[in-house]
């Protein structure tokens, strides 16, 4: 494997500098893997802010795969949702993603490091056959991956019961403190809670207590429980 067809850089910024191009030049496939939505964030929007935006053009393949992780909060949802608005395919992954990465027509691939003292590095590749095999990493994910569309459906329509329990989750209360706020049972609040996550798509009580409190800022509700 030739070393030149192998360069690491340092920061956000060198990636701009010195791999940016590569964005603009895509024609055939911009495939973005990552956990969440900071992984490449900085260094993606700032390439993008330079005018190194990939083009949509005919025949352009554009995926961005996510973990569970972008789910986590509302504003993450709604990042997703708009850019899935602007044509780009995006699907969730139950698992890790295998790799954190950005492949482009088929010839490069963009791995990221894990930050160190806040720098995350960034190597980008052009050897063929490890284009080739994290391509096909990202593919074999892809396939088994859930669309947005089928994960993050709009959460339904509060009920008075359901803002009370919602209220109490985005307080961080114990369910014995949620139980006696709200005048049920240990059993019926834990219940509660556990239909709300269900209806939320929440897969952690933290992450219902963040759609809670989004939730509760656009609903207009009965005063919180004494």
């Amino acid at each position: 494997m030739s070393t030149d067809r192998i360069i690491t850089l340092h920061g956000e910024q060198e990636l701009v500098q010195r791999a940016g191009h590569l964005f603009v030049a895509s024609r055939e496939e911009f495939l973005v893997a990552a956990t969440d939505l900071m992984t490449f964030s900085a260094g993606v929007n700032a390439a993008f802010r330079e005018g190194k935006r990939p083009h949509v053009v005919p025949g352009l393949t554009m995926r961005k795969l996510y973990g569970r992780r972008a789910l986590a909060d509302p504003e993450s949802l709604r990042r997703l949702r708009r850019i899935a608005a602007s044509g780009i395919e995006i699907r969730i992954s139950d698992g890790p993603t295998a790799r954190e990465a950005i492949v482009i027509d088929r010839r490069t691939a963009i791995l990221a490091g894990a930050p160190v003292r806040g720098v995350r590095t960034y190597t980008v590749v052009q050897a063929p056959e490890v284009v080739d095999g994290v391509r096909s990493l990202f593919r074999a994910t892809w396939e088994t991956a859930t669309a947005l569309a089928d994960c993050a459906a709009p959460p339904p329509p509060l009920t008075g019961q359901a803002r009370d329990t919602l209220r109490a989750l985005s307080a961080g209360h114990t369910d014995e403190t949620g139980a006696r706020l709200l005048g049920v049972s240990l059993r019926t609040y834990r219940r509660r809670v556990a239909d709300l996550m269900a209806a939320l798509g929440a897969s952690s009580r933290f992450q219902a207590g963040l759609l809670a409190r989004d939730l509760l800022r656009e609903e207009v509700g009965p005063a919180a429980p004494r």
